[in-house]
């Protein structure tokens, strides 16, 4: 499947063992409730995206940045 091109695609409740997405790219995707585990996301990009309610190790993403962006102003 390397190099396929999914459009218009409904994989709702599909869960994923042992999958490659190096270099993968997604554009316009719902991740709503989805779960990353056991995940290597280095040099990953996450652009122009809706982070409420996202949590990393359970701390609200939004958190992390409004802190981050408190203390790089200072």
């Amino acid at each position: 499947m390397a190099g396929s091109e999914f459009r218009d695609a409904n994989l709702e409740g599909t869960t994923c063992h042992d999958v490659n997405l190096r270099c993968t790219c997604f554009l316009d995707v719902a991740l709503t409730g989805a779960t990353i585990r056991n995940a290597c996301l280095g040099d990953v990009t996450i652009d122009d995206a809706n982070l409420n309610g996202m949590r990393i190790e359970g701390i609200l993403v939004t958190d992390l940045l409004r802190v981050y962006r408190a203390q790089a102003s200072t």
